[in-house]
């Protein structure tokens, strides 16, 4: 049976990302199917009892189903033969699980005056709040503390962090808000790689404007 992603229509959802790279860079073959949320696809009845969550993404790998994002990337990682998706060192894979938490729960008011529309579709035209600009404050301290100067990784080789952070710095490299030079290089880097690239230069629907 295929393995098949179910991603967002839009093509934006970082948590999506974080699925899809993980698949390109255990070199997995899959399938992509979008669900519509704008149209509520994800309450389907059928798709609310595999997902579990009602949420994307969602892997379904010969008849088993996952959702949510690290949840994704940790199977991925045990269940596919290939380059390993987090560190093998334990304290340094505890950290790698530690940042995509983080990120993934965190910089609340950062994400909702920098979504990722603003790196897909549209750089954002006004400058940060004084909430979002405390928590992209917060981001410039802790990426500085974890990007190492000279590596062009977090823990020595590529690990899913890795993508999420150079993600989550994006959001103001995108609209080109102040990012300290050698985080803005880093996650440059990052972005090139082709897992990541294969994401960002998918074809996309037109955003509907609110």
């Amino acid at each position: 049976m295929a393995t098949v992603l179910y991603g967002d229509f839009l093509w934006e959802s970082p948590y999506v990302f974080s699925a899809y790279v993980a698949l390109k860079e255990k070199g997995v073959p899959f399938e992509v199917h979008t669900v519509d949320l704008d149209q509520g696809e994800q309450k389907r009845p059928e798709y609310q009892a595999a997902s579990l969550t009602a949420r994307v993404p969602a892997l379904e790998h010969d008849g088993f189903w996952l959702s949510e994002s690290q949840a994704i990337a940790e199977y991925v990682d045990e269940a596919f033969a290939g380059p390993r998706l987090f560190p093998t060192d334990l304290r340094d894979r505890a950290r790698a699980r530690q940042v995509m938490a983080w990120i993934r729960s965190d910089l609340m008011a950062l994400r909702e005056e920098r979504p990722t529309t603003t790196i897909f579709f549209a750089p954002a035209d006004k400058p940060l709040g004084p909430k979002a600009q405390i928590a992209a404050d917060k981001l410039i301290r802790v990426a500085t503390a974890l990007v190492k100067p000279g590596s062009p990784f977090l823990f020595g080789s590529f690990s899913l962090a890795d993508a999420d952070l150079a993600l989550v710095l994006h959001r103001l490299i995108a609209s080109d808000d102040p990012l300290p030079a050698p985080l803005r290089a880093w996650a440059k880097a990052i972005w090139a790689r082709p897992s990541i690239r294969s994401y960002v230069e998918r074809e996309r629907p037109p955003l509907k404007k609110a």
